[in-house]
């Protein structure tokens, strides 16, 4: 078994619902539940929205690969509602983030590294993301 940090977050809708949703199909899909951080509001990053997100940090263990994990998260996006993932910019490959009713992004998986196209692990970016580190702490501390 490896393990799989999942950092989650909803800013539309019912975001606790949402979550709770991911939480329980993530459990039964990629693998059993180890850890999960309480919920923390936090202002939207990288983009303007009046609309603040509820976000989670949870630890499963999980048989998938890295890219079957990532696979099954995308579905359990899609059936929660997500409609769009994180596009970018043409002229300088700029994300252009917006509110979404579920977000699932693979942070950590064991200490393995990939670089894809379709995958980056670790997640690139949570280091500069207090609303990832302040829940995955919390579960790493256990």
């Amino acid at each position: 078994m490896s393990n799989l940090y999942i950092g989650l977050g909803s800013n539309l809708g019912n975001r606790r619902e949402m979550l709770e949703r991911a939480i329980l199909s993530i459990n039964k899909r990629i693998g059993p539940l180890v850890a999960r951080s309480s919920f923390h509001e936090t202002e939207p990053w990288g983009f303007e929205s009046e609309h603040p997100f509820l976000n989670a940090c949870i630890r499963v263990d999980t048989n998938l690969s890295p890219f079957a994990c990532l696979k099954e998260t995308q579905k359990i996006e899609k059936e929660l509602g997500r409609t769009s993932k994180t596009m970018t910019e043409n002229d300088g490959g700029k994300p252009i983030y917006h509110d979404r009713p579920i977000d699932i992004d693979l942070l950590m998986y064991d200490d393995m590294e990939v670089n894809t196209l379709e995958l980056t692990l670790p997640h690139p970016l949570m280091n500069q993301r207090p609303f990832v580190m302040i829940p995955l702490q919390e579960i790493l501390e256990h």
